[in-house]
């Protein structure tokens, strides 16, 4: 799989008829999930029924960052302000998790309730319900099944659902994806670098975007601070290196540029309209082939969005983990 373009965190929600089960997991789930726990069906659907429109304008937000960067504007400024103002996109609700065996509704006659709703759904089930489970799962109505007599259930659930928060979601990456040239697009597309890119990216961000021009990763952690991770090709470096002795760069520099061991961040003071000298910073392997490499920069303060627009400020303003209902 290649390495996704999109990636933010978003809110989990779980439906089950036994409060005791319910409270277990509101003590056991990692606490920076954004939780939320429903006793009643009709509750949980209510609750999803009103996402679709909020996942439509969301899109729609995106796209339109696509189109003024077809009219010209800089892409980097715009994501950046994009996570600055619309702070509620960590409120749509990424995964849908519900027992199967509940009365007056099963659990899939609840999930069949949401069929605009475009997050991923996890059945829950009993030893007797695994048949029903599997047909559910082979018709597309589920994305994975779990016995609740599984050893270590919440372990199980919570690999779940860590491995359906990094799927990509198609249409964002069909959104995005229009940014890169073929050749980025292929070397995204190779085992190695998406590996290597998922690792750092997991390491050191939340949320990031890939763009092609300039080619590289704008991400972001929790507590708001933003890098950005440049990315070069090899036959690229002399490219950087012209660019850096416009810029003033010394003949060290210049030469460090060249043999990939360093890499400016013209492109992004550029996007940024930062004045100054450029920086130079190590730059490091991305693959195995050593065509691709990379190398950090941070997006200082006064260009980021505020700190009272992070994750982490978000999810400390939404209330406790109660079981609803």
């Amino acid at each position: 799989m290649s390495f996704p373009l999109f990636h933010r965190p978003g809110t989990i929600v779980f439906l089950d008829d036994d409060p005791d089960y319910l409270e277990m997991l509101a003590l056991v789930l990692p606490r920076h999930w954004h939780v939320k726990l429903f006793m009643r069906p009709a509750e949980c659907i209510n609750h999803l029924q009103q996402e679709p429109p909020f996942w439509e304008a969301d899109a729609w937000n995106q796209q339109q960052l696509i189109t003024e960067w077809r009219e010209g504007k800089a892409l980097i400024p715009q994501i950046l302000t994009y996570w600055s103002k619309y702070t509620e996109r960590y409120a749509l609700t990424r995964v849908c998790v519900v027992d199967y065996s509940m009365p007056g509704m099963d659990g899939l006659q609840a999930l069949g309730e949401l069929m605009d709703w475009p997050g991923a759904r996890v059945l829950l089930t009993g030893q007797a319900d695994e048949q029903v489970a599997v047909r559910a799962f082979n018709r597309g109505l589920i994305d994975q099944f779990i016995a609740k007599q599984t050893p270590d259930i919440s372990r199980r659930l919570i690999d779940a659902v860590q491995q359906l928060l990094a799927t990509p979601n198609a249409r964002h990456e069909q959104t995005w994806r229009v940014t890169l040239s073929p050749e980025q697009n292929a070397l995204l597309r190779t085992a190695a670098a998406s590996r290597d890119l998922k690792a750092f990216a997991a390491k050191h961000w939340i949320e990031y975007v890939v763009i092609g021009q300039p080619f590289g990763v704008l991400g972001m952690d929790s507590a708001g601070r933003v890098g950005w991770l440049q990315l070069e090709t090899r036959d690229g470096l002399k490219s950087l290196a012209e660019l850096a002795e416009i810029e003033g760069v010394a003949p060290w520099g210049l030469d460090e540029i060249r043999t990939g061991r360093k890499l400016a961040d013209l492109e992004l003071r550029q996007a940024l309209g930062r004045k100054g000298a450029p920086q130079l910073t190590a730059a490091f392997p991305i693959g195995q082939d050593d065509s691709l490499i990379g190398a950090l920069f941070a997006v200082d303060p006064p260009h980021a969005p505020d700190v009272v627009n992070s994750y982490a400020s978000w999810l400390g303003r939404q209330e406790q983990r109660v079981v609803q209902g």
